[in-house]
């Protein structure tokens, strides 16, 4: 399933994972690793061109609980930015770089390796990267959005 939101004049696609009518989704590695998105502007990304989100559960773009994961390409740098709702994450694969700030700053990086978990507060500034490919599960209670600290870092104003 494919759904397409619009943001401002901009319209976003992302794959969504269609799961059984009883809710029960069961995905090992390989099939996680297999899921594509079809763009980077979809509710609770960073609008990062190296990004793809899909979406295991809910909606982000909407109230209520959702679930998504987030495949992030080798060397991507994530500018300082906020999201409206809390959020838990769980780096699935790879090594994520999080650090919380006002700006990105290299020296606040910690490192994440494959099983760790972080949350992104809601309204709280944070920025990211990667040196190889990471994938990233994130649950937060919608809606969700993106706010960059500076917006001339915002990827959809490039």
């Amino acid at each position: 399933m494919i759904c397409v939101f619009l943001l401002g004049t901009r319209a976003a696609t992302f794959a969504q994972v269609a799961a059984p009518s009883n809710g029960q989704l069961r995905l090992t590695p390989t099939e996680l690793t297999a899921l594509h998105s079809k763009g980077a502007l979809a509710p609770g990304s960073s609008n990062h061109a190296g990004i793809e989100e899909i979406v295991l559960y809910g909606d982000p773009a909407k109230p209520g609980l959702y679930t998504i994961l987030l495949k992030i390409g080798p060397n991507t740098k994530i500018a300082a930015h906020l999201h409206p709702d809390f959020r838990t994450a769980t780096v699935v694969s790879g090594t994520w770089y999080f650090g919380y700030g006002d700006k990105f700053d290299a020296a606040k990086l910690k490192q994440l390796p494959t099983g760790s978990v972080y949350t992104e507060v809601a309204g709280q500034n944070h920025f990211a990267m990667t040196k190889g490919p990471v994938m990233v599960e994130i649950t937060g209670y919608g809606p969700s959005g993106v706010t960059y600290v500076n917006a001339t870092d915002d990827p959809t104003r490039k």
